[in-house]
């Protein structure tokens, strides 16, 4: 082989191991692809709605979770309000966090949002069917899950049951965050209708004054999947 064909071979076995490479990394690029459901029904007054949104905020800034996203190689992060049937709207897009400022700047988003319905009544089942066709727009990632809060039961259209029927869940799992408080049997109607998935988990928040320490111990839980208690973190230290 001359030279011409010695460096020609070259190239090729460099192109296709930078090729490797690359798919390598991409794979790696996004563990979790994570949609955030808030709960903006008529039964959250606006003083509730104001601890939510703020308390998510909070949330993402917090050392954990922030730290758990950026040691952890990123997420993709969606959020949407939901309440009636057709009153699901996005407020945050998909986007990369990977570092301190990426998280910051979605906090900031979350923020600055204003809320998008305030009279209608709580469908599950809808806002479950609108988290399946946001993340059916979501990066490629490792893990996809829907972390889905409210503070009552389906009381309007179809149950979560249907929901999980007739829109595509396949490799999604969806966590739930109970707010106390308003409806008896929140917990119970969470715990065996809307989890789903495997590794599947409620996390419970006293009213929404208890918001931002229970999104905070969801939000680690679910980036760093693993439990962990409340003293391990620094919410709960403090």
């Amino acid at each position: 082989m001359d030279q011409h064909g010695k460096r020609g071979s070259l190239v090729i076995r460099t192109a296709a191991a930078l090729a490797l490479w690359s798919l390598g990394t991409m794979a790696q690029a996004c563990p979790l692809a994570l949609v955030l459901a808030q709960d903006v029904s008529s039964s959250v007054d606006a003083d509730e709605y104001v601890l939510q949104r703020n308390g998510l905020a909070a949330a993402l800034r917090s050392d954990d979770v922030k730290g758990a996203i950026v040691q952890g190689g990123g997420i993709a992060l969606a959020i949407y309000e939901w309440s009636g049937r057709r009153q699901s709207k996005v407020i945050l897009d998909w986007v990369m966090l990977r570092s301190e400022a990426d998280v910051d700047a979605a906090a900031a988003h979350v923020l600055q949002a204003t809320r998008s319905n305030h009279k209608f009544p709580t469908a599950l089942g809808y806002a479950l069917g609108y988290g399946a066709g946001v993340m059916a727009r979501a990066p490629a990632c490792d893990r996809k899950v829907i972390d889905l809060s409210g503070d009552g039961i389906t009381n309007d259209g179809f149950w979560p049951e249907l929901a999980y029927k007739h829109f595509p869940f396949e490799g999604i799992t969806v966590n739930a965050l109970a707010v106390l408080g308003a409806d008896p049997d929140v917990v119970d109607h969470f715990t065996y209708e809307v989890l789903h998935g495997p590794g599947a988990f409620i996390e419970t928040a006293q009213g929404y004054a208890g918001y931002e320490r229970a999104m905070t111990r969801k939000l680690y839980r679910e980036i760093e999947t693993r439990v962990v208690g409340d003293a391990a973190l620094a919410l709960d230290r403090d």
